[in-house]
């Protein structure tokens, strides 16, 4: 793919209907191939891997899916759920997976994207993102940060012994 300016191309963010389901049940194959690197997944019997949650975005309220398309050309897709803490605490949007083809990447796309997603869903946001996926750290610290016009330090989080970085922000 060759470099592409943002402002001459057309780039959306898609309610994904449940037709659909395949095309992003495809990308998730190449989202998960790339965490393969990070975190041990592996294939399936049929080699592909298991993205147990997908179904519920389309059986279970306060989950949406999308599809991200540069000039009417699959780029990705994002995942995004209301999630209501069990006990205190407020509600907020998490953004589940997030993914941007890599010809996309560094191009300013994957920023348009995130944009239009929290577009989508004013209020409180959160986006969780593994401590060892650096360019992911970087990548949503900058889109944050161009969004709301501030700063943005994630909060440092150990989950399972996992190192992870929380931003949490107003959308």
């Amino acid at each position: 793919m060759t470099k592409f300016r943002t402002d001459e191309v057309q780039i959306d963010l898609v309610p994904a209907t449940r037709e659909q389901e395949p095309i992003l049940s495809n990308l998730l194959q190449l989202y998960m191939h790339d965490f393969s690197e990070m975190i041990p997944l592996h294939v399936d019997g049929d080699g592909r891997f298991h993205y147990p949650d997908l179904d519920l975005y389309w059986s279970e309220s306060g989950r949406f899916p999308f599809l991200a398309a540069v000039d009417g050309t699959w780029a990705g897709f994002a995942l995004v759920r209301q999630q209501t803490p069990a006990v205190g605490g407020e509600a907020h949007w998490d953004m589940a997976e997030f993914f941007v083809l890599r010809g996309y990447r560094r191009h300013g796309a994957g920023t348009r994207f995130a944009h239009l997603a929290f577009e989508r869903f004013p209020g409180r946001l959160q986006i969780r993102v593994m401590e060892s996926n650096s360019a992911a750290c970087q990548f949503w610290q900058q889109a944050i940060e161009s969004f709301t016009g501030e700063s943005q330090l994630p909060a440092r989080r150990l989950v399972n012994g996992a190192a992870w970085y929380v931003f949490r922000f107003e959308s």
